[in-house]
């Protein structure tokens, strides 16, 4: 039982940490969407920034994943 309790609070920090990345990852992605739209090249840092968090939210995804098939399989 101990065990689901863990795997619950689990996904909820991980579904907590993808918003939060997600909002950070909105401050980068809107500089690059003002660049492409005012035709100019954009910052070399927020495309880096937009890059990072992207590879960070989807980490994060795959360990949800893992997260939910194993309670999965805990309730099955």
């Amino acid at each position: 039982m101990s065990r689901k309790s863990d795997l619950k609070k689990a996904i909820a920090e991980s579904e907590q940490e993808i918003e939060n990345l997600e909002k950070k990852r909105v401050r980068s992605q809107s500089a690059l969407l003002e660049a492409f739209l005012n035709h100019t090249t954009p910052n070399d840092a927020d495309a880096e920034y937009f890059k990072v968090f992207t590879s960070l939210i989807d980490l994060e995804r795959a360990n949800l994943r893992k997260l939910n098939e194993e309670l999965a399989k805990l309730e099955g």
